[in-house]
Order: C-alpha cells, then sequence, then structure tokens
C-alpha cells in the first residue's frame, strides 16, 4: 500500500511538472502568433494615390527647391514638345517633291517650279525655293545657295535646344543644391537639440534626398525628349542633303535640254 500511494503521488508531480513546462510554451506560441498577426512590416497599407503621394514628397523636399526643379521640367517639356511639333511638320515626301519640279520644269519652266515649292511646307521645300531663284546666275551659283540655305534652315531646326540642355543640367544641380541646404538645416537641429537622434537625423536626410531625387528624375526625362529631338533633326538633315544633291542633278538635266 505504502508503494502504491509512493507511485501514486509520483506520477501526480511528473503530470503537474509536465502542464508546468507545457503553459510556458502555449503562452511562448501564443505570443508568437499574435506577432505574426500584428507584425507592423507585414501589416497591410493602405493603397495612397499616385498624385497624393507626388504631393506629399514634393512637401516634404521643401516647396522652394523643388518649385525651382518643378520650372525647370514644365519649361523644358514645353520647348521639347514645340521642337517635335515643329519637326514632324518639316518632313515632306522628297521623292513626290522632286518629281513634281522636274515634271513643272518641263512643262511650265523655273517659275512653274517656284510654284510649286512655294505651296509645299518644310526646310526641303525652302532649300529648292532659294536655289530656283538663283537659276538664272548658273548651276554653281545654285548649289552654293543650296549649300548656304541648307546651314540656315538646320539652324532653325536646333533652335531652342540649347535651353533644352540647360534645364537638364539645371535640375539636378538645384537638387543636389537643396540635398546641401538640407543636410545644413538637419545638422542645425541636432546642434540645437544639443544630442544626435536618429529621428532627427534620418527625418533631415530623408528632406535633403528628395530634392536630388527629383532634379535627377526632370533630368533624365528632359534627356529623353532631347535625343529624340536631336534623332530626328539628323534624319532630317540627311533628307535635305540627299535631296538637294538630286535637285541639282534634276536642274543639270533641265539645262542640258534647253
Amino acid at each position: 500500500m505504502f508503494l502504491a500511494v509512493a507511485g501514486l503521488m509520483a506520477v501526480s508531480a511528473q503530470f503537474a511538472s509536465a502542464q508546468e513546462s507545457a503553459a510556458p510554451q502555449a503562452t511562448t506560441t501564443e505570443a508568437a502568433a499574435a506577432d505574426e498577426e500584428f507584425d507592423p512590416f507585414n501589416a497591410p497599407k493602405e493603397d495612397v494615390p499616385f498624385h497624393q503621394a507626388i504631393k506629399t514628397k514634393f512637401i516634404e523636399g521643401g516647396a522652394g527647391f523643388m518649385t525651382l526643379v518643378m520650372i525647370c521640367l514644365v519649361l523644358g517639356l514645353a520647348l521639347a514638345i514645340e521642337r517635335i511639333l515643329y519637326l514632324s511638320l518639316s518632313k515632306t515626301n522628297t521623292k513626290k517633291l522632286l518629281e513634281d519640279i522636274e515634271a513643272a520644269l518641263q512643262n511650265g519652266g523655273v517659275e512653274a517650279a517656284k510654284d510649286i515649292c512655294r505651296n509645299t511646307r518644310g526646310p526641303i521645300a525652302s532649300i529648292f525655293y532659294q536655289g530656283l531663284l538663283r537659276m538664272d546666275q548658273g548651276i554653281e551659283v545654285v548649289e552654293k545657295s543650296v549649300v548656304s540655305y541648307g546651314s540656315v534652315q538646320m539652324s532653325l531646326m536646333e533652335k531652342g535646344l540649347s535651353w533644352i540642355s540647360l534645364f537638364i543640367a539645371i535640375a539636378p544641380s538645384l537638387g543636389f543644391l537643396g540635398t546641401v541646404v538640407g543636410m545644413i538645416q538637419a545638422f542645425d537641429a541636432i546642434q540645437v537639440a544639443g544630442d544626435i537622434s536618429p529621428n532627427i537625423v534620418a527625418g533631415g536626410m530623408k528632406v535633403a534626398l528628395i530634392t536630388t531625387v527629383g532634379g535627377l528624375i526632370v533630368a533624365v526625362i528632359l534627356q529623353l525628349f532631347y535625343n529624340y529631338i536631336l534623332s530626328q533633326i539628323d534624319t532630317l538633315s540627311v533628307d535635305m542633303e540627299d535631296a538637294s544633291i538630286s535637285l541639282i542633278d534634276v536642274l543639270v538635266k533641265y539645262n542640258e535640254k534647253k
């Protein structure tokens, strides 16, 4: 009987010990589950509209420098769009224009060819018109006139590109300047507080770097437009050179037939 009571007490003690050791594990498991449930990194975030996020970053970056960066973007885009429209309207069907001029020379002479050039839009037609104006002075004079007026048309096509390149250079410079000013303000705040607080340092650096990001984004956007405009100008310049050579050949044939 004594042994039976002793054995029963030993089993009861082991059962109680097992319950006590399981209780902290359950508490730990529940705490881990609660941490997973309320994890701030995995918590769902509210969707913020894109324009609202841009507005918030604009305000955080500082109205002064961010406004200057936005002015560079607006002016640069305005000039780029104007150049793109101008170059798009400057494109001419060169082959058809040469055929019309050759037919006009055979049927109506130089004056008829001038009328076709006068009624055709684009720099190529303008170059042809200038060459036909000096047709009575000889082919050499016509060739020199075409070359000279081709340079004038190239200058007109490149009008405004220097301003776009200026805005491409100024935008990131303004961003870097805003970053330096923001860092100075952050160090001033640290000096006033008398302590290097992570919140003060992080807040100042965040505001400072937003201006740099804004300036770089503006520069990248304007650079894409700038390179596209340059490619269009190169295409038009090649067409102008080929068309000028073809015009001289047409005029030489016309003089031989006279």
